[in-house]
C-alpha cells in the first residue's frame, strides 16, 4: 500500500533547533507519522525543557539534548550519546539557523562569519557526524531547511541568502556522493509563515504583511503545519527516489515574477 511508504514507525528523527517555530512544526509533523523525535538547543536548557512540554501537549514524546551544532567536537560527542540513548539516527533534519538583518557595507566580518557557520557549516558539521551510521546501515534521510534565499537574493540579508544558496549547493553534492548508499538528500524551502516570529509584522497595514500577500499567488501566510506533508514525503520511503531536489513549500511565490498592475 502507498500509504504504508509514509508510515515513520521505528525511525528516529533528529531535527537541529526545533525548540520553536518551524522546526517544531516539522518535528511534530514527524512524530505524528511515527517517529521518535529528538530536538536539540543551544540557549538554556529551560527552553528545551519548555518545547518538550509543548511536545507532550501534542501527544508526541520528544528528547532534547543541549549543544552546539557549530561546535565539531561537540556535536560528535553528542551524536554518539544521542545514538547509544536513543539509537540509530535515521531522519536528519537540518534546521538550526540565524538571520541578521544588516546591508552589506556596514556588515562586520565576525556577524558575516556567525551567519555562515550556523546556517551552512553546521549542516555540514551534523551530517558528517550522522552520516557514517546512514553508510553502515545502507540507508538514512538527511533534510536541510533551505529558503526562497536559496534562489533570490534581498536587501539587507546577503549572508542568510549566501549560506542558504550554498545550502542549496551542499544538499546536491550531498545527495551525488551518498546516494549509492541508499542515502537520499533534499531539502525543504520555506516560504513566508504565520509563527510567532512574524507575528508582529501580520497586521493590517504594514507594508511588508501588504506585500507578502500581494506577491504570494495564494494570497495569504502559511501555516506551519503545512510544512508537515514536505517533511513526512522526504523522510519517509515514499521519496526513495527523490534526490538532491530542493521542495520550495511557498505558496507560489518563486512560481512568479508577481501580479501585474492594475490597468
Amino acid at each position: 500500500m502507498i500509504l504504508d511508504k509514509f508510515n515513520l514507525k521505528g525511525k528516529t528523527a533528529f531535527i537541529s533547533g526545533a525548540t520553536h517555530g518551524l522546526g517544531m512544526a516539522m518535528a511534530k509533523a514527524l512524530g505524528e507519522a511515527g517517529a521518535t523525535i529528538v530536538i536539540n538547543g543551544h540557549s538554556s536548557q529551560e527552553k528545551i525543557d519548555d518545547a518538550l512540554k509543548e511536545y507532550q501537549k501534542a501527544g508526541i514524546h520528544a528528547h532534547g539534548y543541549r549543544f552546539n551544532v557549530t561546535d565539531e567536537k561537540e556535536v560528535e560527542s553528542y551524536i554518539q550519546r544521542i545514538e547509544k540513548e536513543m539509537g540509530a539516527i535515521d531522519i536528519l533534519v537540518n534546521n538550526a539557523g540565524i538571520i541578521k538583518r544588516i546591508p552589506i557595507v556596514e556588515m562586520p566580518l565576525s556577524e558575516w562569519e556567525e551567519v555562515i557557520r550556523t546556517d551552512l557549516t553546521s549542516p555540514f558539521i551534523v551530517s558528517k557526524a550522522v552520516v557514517s551510521g546512514m553508510i553502515r546501515r545502507k540507508k538514512g534521510k538527511i533534510i536541510h531547511v533551505c529558503s526562497m534565499m536559496s534562489e533570490l537574493g534581498r536587501d539587507t540579508v546577503a549572508a542568510y541568502a549566501a549560506a542558504k544558496g550554498g545550502l542549496k549547493m551542499l544538499t546536491r553534492s550531498m545527495a551525488t556522493e551518498w546516494a549509492k548508499h541508499n542515502i537520499q538528500v533534499n531539502g525543504i524551502g520555506p516560504g513566508y509563515f504565520a509563527t510567532s516570529q512574524t507575528a508582529p509584522l501580520r497586521v493590517a497595514g504594514n507594508s511588508f504583511h501588504e506585500f507578502i500577500l500581494n506577491r504570494t499567488p495564494a494570497g495569504r501566510w502559511g501555516e506551519p503545519d503545512e510544512l508537515g506533508g514536505a517533511v513526512v514525503f522526504l523522510a519517509s520511503d515514499a521519496s526513495d527516489f527523490v534526490n538532491g531536489q530542493i521542495l520550495y513549500v511557498d505558496g507560489g511565490i518563486l512560481a512568479t515574477i508577481g501580479k501585474p498592475m492594475e490597468e
